[in-house]
């Protein structure tokens, strides 16, 4: 009993001194901050340093926070999301002496950086009914504390406002605090100084010493909080803007690594920043025009928005609504323009559906030349030919494949190519559009869906078990191995070889797509009726796990034979599928669903209805000129109500006429499509076919 309780005296005593030791750190940090507190000071430590850094070229050279193909995906994404300005910023903040013109532009700053966190927030993160958890406040730099800007203003401390912050809402504090702080924003009359004179202009050395001053502040409070915000510690966004430009700065590092000097404060820190911190600066660019509106979609306005994305993902963690998923968006609003813009039709005019134009220099005229007469530099474009070798990796082993044919569905290029493991084993292989790729074309759109979506969605189907000959099997997915060596950054990217980074997806089995069939002849009611039961086979496994395929259609439908046993078919192009509620299926005049039209959505039997288009066009039939969403919904009606489409599919058979009817009867309805009926009752007739017994059907 004594040795324990010896023990337990000594486990006592060592974590008293623990808790001493703790203590003793954060009195100094506390009482570090408390000496922090001149910015001006920690500059003329600095200055050298960073001008040292500038000898070159002016500004002191440091990584870029972002990359640019970021903030295109970043752009894309936020096409939905409503931002809106109301307080005018003033086109001169300091050019008139006027208080009227400053104190505008604080308020102004405060309304931008609202509608900033107010717009990410709600498209991002919160839910209708969900409040933004943060709020704007200016800081007073007499006491180093934050006011809102049209208080401060009402009590004469307009000239002592020096930066503007968004913060956490604290009930305890409401006053705020520096740990409260989402992101940092300078404002300064001269940000955008450089910018006519500089193809990369940088905010001055003054300035970016300034920013560095309140952004180590920031991350001394967040360490020694005692909130249970789970705010990352070690990195900050800083805001710099001026009445028309603006840029950002980001600061991270280890402050254990900070040697806390209470007698050198400005000295340490500076070290710190000097020798332990991380320093990412971006391009200055226009955020506001001449009339105080501010350009949300160009890049000065971008850099800001996805740092402040950035700093409310420290707060908020991963968001509901990934950058990628509202970026993917953007393709069917883009179909929606080309239907409404009555361009469907043309899709295949030159492979994309877009003109291509070219300027002569002789002539101010914008002429339209042939597909043909475009050349393109071979080396940035991935060319591959019947006899090519591929190589792809996922980052844990490399796998080689041999292209043995090129196929075009009338929009993208894919392959049929074997593994050089398995030379006997024909796949599938896509190939998208190259990561730097920034021109938003339609072909390239139609490559995300079908190699970066795709691959997401049959590797949540391979997750979640479901397993059916009648889906696509996720093969392999990864890069594409370039030749030479790779100079991939270590902090991630890609390197400067046209090839890297470029996504693959190889997917089994392989086939013939229903469209060729159709084309050849060979499509006849036998086929229709082992179609219709395959792709309910489908349908039924994967709606049974909630997911829905968005883009049923002849090009996404193969028939693959077994070698001697009877041919069957795979529904393919899952790359539009509906996972989740926010998802949006691709839009197709002639094979999409009545509410996909109405709404952009899909109800419980759209993916049934579809797929009876899909059999009635593929029955014979000439296909209508739809030239608008308006004409496609009319010519549904009108089909449905005058029986045309069960008529032509009971050509077919009884059965497959029934089923027209049946999803007739559910169309608009939230009842879901009871898929093992009909399984049973068309696996009944193939059976009946395959015993020599005559099934009535009319040859189309």
């Amino acid at each position: 009993m004594e040795g324990i309780s010896s023990d337990r005296d000594s486990v006592e005593s060592a974590a008293r001194k623990s808790s001493i030791s703790s203590g003793g750190r954060t009195q100094d940090r506390k009482e570090f901050l408390r000496r922090f507190v001149d910015s001006e000071t920690l500059k003329a430590y600095l200055m050298d340093w960073l001008e040292d850094l500038a000898q070159d070229n002016g500004t002191p050279s440091f990584d870029v926070p972002f990359e640019l193909i970021d903030l295109q995906k970043f752009d894309y994404a936020l096409e939905g999301v409503p931002f809106q300005q109301l307080i005018r910023m003033p086109s001169a903040i300091y050019a008139s002496s006027s208080s009227t013109v400053e104190a505008t532009a604080y308020l102004a700053l405060e309304d931008f950086l609202h509608a900033s966190a107010s717009g990410l927030w709600e498209a991002f993160w919160g839910a209708e009914n969900d409040l933004m958890p943060f709020y704007i406040s200016s800081l007073y730099d007499r006491n180093l504390r934050f006011y809102q800007a049209e208080q401060a203003i009402a009590k004469g401390k307009l000239d002592g406002l020096c930066a503007s912050a968004i913060m956490l809402k604290n009930p305890r504090h409401p006053q705020g605090k520096w740990d409260d702080i989402i992101a940092f924003a300078l404002l300064r009359p001269d940000i955008g100084g450089l910018t006519s004179a500089d193809e990369d202009p940088k905010p001055s050395t003054s300035i970016l010493g300034e920013a560095l001053f309140f952004a180590l502040r920031v991350l001394l409070a967040r360490s020694i909080s005692r909130s249970n915000i789970p705010l990352s510690l070690n990195s900050v966004f800083v805001l710099l803007v001026d009445s028309q430009y603006g840029g950002v700065v980001k600061i991270e590092g280890d402050l254990s690594k900070l040697e806390f000097d209470l007698n050198n404060v400005y000295e340490s820190a500076a070290a710190w920043i000097k020798n332990h911190s991380q320093i990412a600066i971006s391009p200055v660019d226009r955020i506001w025009n001449k009339l105080g509106n501010a350009n949300w979609g160009d890049i000065g306005a971008l850099q800001v928005l996805y740092a402040t994305f950035h700093s409310i993902s420290q707060y908020a963690g991963t968001p509901k609504n990934t950058i990628e998923d509202l970026a993917a968006d953007h393709s069917s609003r883009l179909q929606a323009r080309r239907i409404e813009r009555q361009l469907e039709d043309n899709t295949r005019v030159n492979g994309n559906g877009l003109f291509r134009f070219q300027h002569r220099t002789a002539s101010p005229e914008i002429v339209e030349v042939q597909e043909e007469s475009i050349k393109v530099d071979s080396r940035k474009s991935l060319k591959l030919e019947a006899g090519s070798i591929l190589m792809i990796d996922d980052a844990t082993w490399q796998k080689g494949y041999q292209i043995d044919e090129v196929l075009n569905d009338g929009e993208i290029l894919f392959y049929i190519a074997s593994s050089l493991e398995d030379p006997g084993k024909s796949l599938f292989l896509y190939v998208g559009s190259h990561p730097s790729q920034l021109e938003p074309a339609w072909q390239d759109m139609n490559l995300w869906y079908h190699v970066q979506r795709q691959t997401k969605v049959l590797s949540v189907m391979k997750q979640k078990g479901i397993s059916s000959k009648y889906i696509p099997e996720l093969s392999a997915s990864g890069r594409v191995v370039h030749p030479g060596h790779c100079r991939k950054p270590s902090t991630g990217g890609n390197c400067d070889h046209p090839w890297c980074g470029t996504p693959v997806l190889v997917t089994t089995p392989v086939g013939q797509t229903v469209a060729d069939m159709v084309r050849e002849g060979r499509f006849g009611p036998d086929e229709a009726i082992r179609c219709c039961h395959d792709c309910l086979s489908a349908l039924s496994a994967s709606a049974s796990f909630g997911i829905r395929h968005g883009d049923i259609r002849p090009e996404n439908v193969i028939c693959v034979k077994s070698g001697m046993g009877r041919p069957y078919y795979v529904l393919i192009g899952w790359g539009h599928a509906i996972l989740e509620e926010r998802d949006r299926p691709a839009l197709n005049l002639h094979f999409s669903s009545t509410a996909a039209l109405q709404e952009g959505k899909l109800c419980s039997a759209s993916d049934a209805e579809s797929l009876v288009y899909m059999l009635y066009f593929c029955s014979g039939v000439d296909f209508p000129v739809l030239d608008s969403v308006e004409g496609a919904l009319q010519w549904r009606e009108t089909s449905w109500s005058r029986r045309l489409i069960q008529q032509k599919l009971g050509d077919i058979s009884a059965v497959v006429k029934a089923f027209a009817d049946y999803v007739d009867s559910l169309c608009g309805t939230p009842y879901p499509v009871v898929y093992e009926i009909w399984l049973r009752r068309l696996k009944k007739q193939i059976s009946e076919e395959g015993s020599g017994k005559e099934v009535e059907t009319t040859s189309s």
